[in-house]
Formats: structure tokens, sequence, C-alpha cells
């Protein structure tokens, strides 16, 4: 068997409910209610071996994250728009959103600039014709203004609406061939690692049988203290010496 196979974070949900649907086949129901271990046990260990179990398809897993990576560089590079020059840009940036933005607020200020100086020239004596070209300056700049942030206005609008419509749409379908990988792999995932795993777990778990077919009971060693008998005493005659001539 080859080393163990780490998996991509998005693909761990796929293991997990592989090692699920397995617990749930008849099968392994069969071997949990003969075994010691529960249902619980039995998917933390599953889980816990991911990858060693997860080296058992990676053929399978190879192609799958081969042909999903491919697919979505494939969408990326279709949403980008070539530039003149050969190269490519996101839709949406460049200069004239930013120029879009700017113009209204440069023309605003400078009208204003040129209004105050125009009018404040024409209330002193002399000097009336450069404050009738600033007025007009001063106003046009104001128009210009007014008709940039009308243009800015419009083009955020159309922006908001295209962003709501894609939004709306809703993340882009799986090709069916990308789909195809995935079933593949997560059968070969159930078959070949996640099943027999819980064969073995389950199987060792499980309470011998004896040769007459019975269930092996397992007794626990009985415990018997030792014996601590006294070894034969005596203890020292104290009989008088009279009485031991008697004797």
């Amino acid at each position: 068997m080859a080393g163990p196979l780490w998996l991509r974070d998005e693909d761990r949900p796929d293991y997990a409910q592989a090692v699920d649907e397995v617990i749930r086949s008849p099968e392994a129901q069969q071997l949990i209610r003969r075994s010691t271990l529960k249902i619980g046990q039995v998917r933390v260990r599953a889980l816990d071996a991911g990858p060693r179990i997860a080296s058992t398809a990676a053929a399978e897993y190879d192609s799958y994250t081969t042909l999903r990576r491919q697919t979505r560089d494939g969408a990326d590079r279709s949403e980008r728009v070539p530039l003149s020059g050969g190269r490519e840009q996101e839709a949406g940036a460049g200069v004239l959103p930013v120029l879009a933005v700017l113009t209204p607020v440069l023309a605003g200020v400078a009208a204003v600039t040129f209004l105050v100086l125009g009018y404040g020239l024409s209330l002193v004596d002399g000097e009336l014709a450069l404050a009738g070209a600033l007025i007009q300056v001063g106003w046009f700049s104001l128009g210009l203004g007014a008709l940039t942030a009308v243009v800015a206005f419009i083009g955020l609008y159309r922006t908001a609406a295209r962003n709501r419509h894609s939004m709306s749409d809703g993340p882009a379908p799986v090709p069916a061939e990308v789909l195809q990988a995935r079933e593949a792999w997560l059968r070969a995932l159930r078959d070949r690692g996640v099943l027999p795993f819980l064969r073995d777990q389950l199987e060792e778990s499980a309470p011998g049988v004896e040769p007459g077919g019975h269930p092996e009971v397992r007794r626990r060693p009985r415990f018997s203290s030792p014996e601590f008998s006294s070894p034969d005493f005596a203890g020292p005659d104290f009989s008088s010496p009279k009485s031991r001539s008697d004797e």
C-alpha cells in the first residue's frame, strides 16, 4: 500500500460522508451488532485513519482533483477580458471607473474656486474682464462636474445590476466529467478503503467463538489469597522442677 494520502480541506466532508454510508450499510450494521464497539467509536477510528484509508483510492483521487483543477482554471480564464497588447485584465477593472469618480469631484472644486474668485473680483473696481472670464470658467466647470456625475451614477447602476444578476444565477454548474470522476473516487474509497478497514476493526473486536459454535466466555482469573497458616509452636514449659522429676 502506498503512503498516507492527505486530502484537501474541501474533500474531507466527502470522505466523512463515505464513512457514514459504509457504516449504514447492511454488512457493517451486522458486524457492529456482533462487535463490542459502538457506532460512534467505529466512526472515530475511521476518521482518524483517514490518510491511510484514502491512499487505497489515490489514483482515482488524483484523476478527480486534476480534472477539477483544469475545469476551474478554464473558468477563470473565461472571466478575463483581453486588452490590446496581449495582456489580460479582470472585467470591470481599469482607469475609467477611477476617472468617473474623480472627475466630478475635481470639476466641482474648480467650479467653486473660479466662481468665488470671479464674483470676488467683480465686487471691486477694475479687472472686470478677468472676473467675467473666471465666472465663465467656473460655470463651465460646474456643468462639466454635473455631467460627469450623471455618467458616473449610470455606470455604477449598471455595474450593480450586472453583479446582482450574476449573483442570482448562482455558482456555475459542475461539468459531468468532474461529477463522474468524483463518484468514481468515492466508490473506490468505499469499496477498497473504508469497508475493509471497518471489517477488520469490527471482526477484531468481536467476541471469539468456540469450536462448538457457542460464543467463548472470557472468564476473569479468580484471585485467591495465599495461605498464611502459622507453624506449630509450643510455648516454653514453666512447670516447677519437682513436677518435672515426678514425670
